[in-house]
């Protein structure tokens, strides 16, 4: 385990000393990750950073309005309503590694806008050693690592906590006063719900999606899983009143891990399973079947793409 204050006290002479008198852009997604290098950035540098949050619309229920409230405090925050930009990329992709390196070409576009109208030299980011790992490993590319493009418009790009793991860097949050609800949340996807709709992303896609994934995380609190999500595989055949409908099948994934190196399914009951798909299907429109994924990583991945 890392040391803590050590590790915060060298993180920031890094970062200032990679930055000098250079103004930064922080990719700011909300998860622990990216919260926890922007802090630490922040610190580091202060008014020379600018955090950028984009909203993909591939992002959880409420996490636009969360992240505002939260980094208020950074004047230099910017919000970035992207949405139907990442969508219109998206239009007809379904394979999941294409998927992902458009994901991180646009970031990487909005990134540049931005530092076009800040004079940004540079790009920070919150890439963990599991997202090395995995890019690297061929099993997956990250948004920020694997799915980045071949050229980048930024002088360097910065990655304080790119040999932690995900406990570790929770560890550095909790030190450098995050809120719980930044520093404890469950990890989530940078590619966001694209990657928990497996297949072509539509809007209507994402919208099952992400309100399913905010049942399971309600639900499933008490269980106290590390990830915690639902995803949108197929359609199937389902009744609804007396009328044949052909809705979304919805997976619940839920598992325990250390560091999201590898996991184990959580065994839940039948009366939570139960509660889950009634509350699934009775909510969230044109849904017809929900399924619970047993599978532990490996043989999976613990998101879908």
């Amino acid at each position: 385990m890392v040391d803590v204050d050590e590790f915060i006290e060298e993180a920031k002479a890094e970062i200032s000393d990679e930055l000098g008198d250079s103004t930064a852009i922080i990719a700011l997604s909300g998860g622990v990750d990216s919260s926890t290098a922007a802090a630490l950035a922040y610190e580091a540098v202060g008014e020379q950073l600018v955090p950028v949050y984009v909203d993909t619309g591939l992002m959880r229920k409420g996490e636009t309005e969360e992240i505002a409230d939260v980094f208020g405090y950074m004047d230099s925050l910017r919000v970035v309503d992207a949405a139907d930009r990442f969508l219109g990329a998206l239009e007809g992709v379904t394979d999941p590694e294409e998927k992902r390196k458009v994901i991180g070409e646009q970031f990487i576009r909005e990134f540049e806008t931005v530092a076009g109208e800040t004079d940004a030299d540079y790009l920070v980011q919150g890439t963990i050693y599991p997202d090395r790992i995995e890019s690297e490993g061929n099993i997956k590319s990250h948004h920020n690592v694997g799915g980045l493009p071949d050229a980048v418009d930024f002088e360097g790009i910065v990655e304080p906590l790119r040999d932690l793991y995900k406990d570790e860097v929770r560890s550095v949050a909790r030190e450098l006063g995050l809120e719980e609800v930044i520093s404890e949340r469950m990890p989530f996807p940078g590619p966001g719900l694209a990657v928990r709709v497996v297949g072509e992303v539509t809007a209507e896609k994402v919208r099952v999606a992400r309100e399913a994934t905010h049942i399971v995380e309600d639900e499933l609190e008490e269980y106290e899983p590390w990830q915690a999500f639902a995803a949108v595989l197929g359609r199937a055949t389902g009744v609804k009143g007396d009328n044949r409908v052909h809705g979304h099948v919805v997976a619940v994934r839920s598992v325990e891990s250390r560091d999201g190196m590898t996991a184990r399914a959580q065994e839940l009951d039948w009366e939570t399973l139960q509660r889950l798909q009634s509350r699934i299907t009775g909510t969230v429109e044109d849904v017809s079947r929900v399924v619970y994924d047993v599978t532990h990583k490996p043989p999976a991945t613990i998101e879908y793409e």
